[in-house]
């Protein structure tokens, strides 16, 4: 199959596959299409780690890297600090006030304290100044992609990364949003609708695509939010898309690392049982509607703090939660799609199930529409 997107990068099918997990980045990259790291929750040395086993099992066909560096956060001032300085510095900026609550939302739920070593990352690519890094090591490999996941990159990362060969994407909510991406160099755009898990905006892919389109050409479109399968694909691309970008489908297949109790939440769920909340990290993000995005819409909640702040005020709260896996509090992030998924498939069936129901969505159209 062949659209500007697969022959801008070297793939057979037009079919992007963000994920957090290796295994399903490198098993969609062997099907064909391409795989896409999502590099947020590794420090510089274990995403090396991780692009390096991707190096070995992808059987040298193109996969990409997905980073977070926001063009608007708390402390963006304090790009001069890194590490632990900014860390520290921008730990100054949450209040006791927030920290009680969430210390209060778990003892009611009897999670445990941590130990020690339990400390969890605080920061990782969620500044320009932690994410950088990431960048360095993602550019050391070779990707096919780099991929930002919230706002437009810097012009400089953009021409960093064309220097070495490797096309940019930038995921864009709005028509303003995509416009901005453009301006700073961005080769690809992923225009997500509402429907998307994690980050998103609010307007629907359906009316969302055709705009983008329309607004950045000739640059190509991938669409994306609620795009599980051939059908939405084909959907997509009468849009004017060149492929989709995909992410939720992925969490319910056999190479997944998805921990049990969010998987069984997920397999269970329906198309309404999601909500866009700050809870996660300050700026809206859809994910499963659970005791812990209820508890920060009650009365007593003083409110999500800006990102990366509401994210170091949880992350602790996140890894005590994680150890005993408490399902209700664990925050899952998913697209409206998360009502097909209903059991467990290996990868490479999804993809085969995505292009047979593509074929089929196609010939079923040539049968609707006739010209007598």
């Amino acid at each position: 199959m062949r659209t500007r997107a697969t022959e801008m990068f070297g793939i057979d099918l037009p079919i992007f596959a963000f994920s957090h997990c290796r295994d399903v980045v490198a098993a969609v990259s062997r099907a064909g299409g391409m795989g896409v790291l999502g590099a947020l929750y590794f420090t510089p040395e274990e995403l090396e780690h991780e692009l390096t086993w991707i190096d070995e099992h992808v059987g040298g066909r193109p996969y990409g890297v997905d980073v977070v560096m926001p063009a608007m956060y708390e402390g963006a001032d304090l790009a001069a600090a890194n590490g632990e300085g900014l860390r520290d510095r921008l730990a100054e900026f949450i209040p006791d006030e927030h920290r009680h609550f969430v210390n209060d939302l778990l003892a009611r739920h009897g999670v445990p304290e941590l130990t020690h070593s339990d400390t969890a990352h605080f920061l990782l690519g969620w500044t320009d100044a932690t994410a950088r890094p990431q960048v360095e090591v993602a550019l050391r490999h070779p990707i096919g992609l780099l991929a930002n996941a919230l706002g437009a990159p810097p012009a400089d990362v953009v021409g960093q990364a064309n220097a070495c060969g490797v096309p940019v994407a930038g995921i864009a909510g709005s028509v303003r949003h995509a416009r901005k991406q453009r301006e700073v160099g961005v080769d690809v755009i992923v225009a997500q609708g509402t429907e998307a898990g994690g980050h998103t905006g609010d307007v629907a892919t359906m009316v969302l695509v055709p705009e983008i389109v329309d607004a950045v050409a000739p640059a190509p479109v991938l669409a994306a939010g609620g795009i599980g399968g051939g059908r939405q694909m084909a959907a997509g691309m009468a849009l004017g898309a060149e492929g989709v970008w995909t992410g939720s489908v992925w969490l319910a297949t056999e190479e997944s690392d998805t921990p049990p109790g969010s998987l069984e939440q997920i397999l269970g769920a329906t198309s309404r049982d999601t909500v866009r909340s700050r809870s996660l990290t300050g700026k809206p993000a859809r994910m499963l509607r659970n005791d812990w995005t209820d508890a920060w819409e009650g009365a007593d909640s003083p409110g999500a703090l800006p990102m990366p702040l509401q994210f170091m005020l949880i992350a602790d709260a996140l890894r005590r939660v994680g150890r005993i896996r408490h399902p209700r509090l664990t925050p899952s992030p998913v697209g409206q799609i998360v009502g097909s998924l209903n059991r467990v498939k290996p990868t490479s069936q999804v993809i085969y199930e995505f292009m047979a129901e593509f074929g089929d969505t196609l010939e079923r159209l040539n049968t609707v529409v006739r010209d007598d």
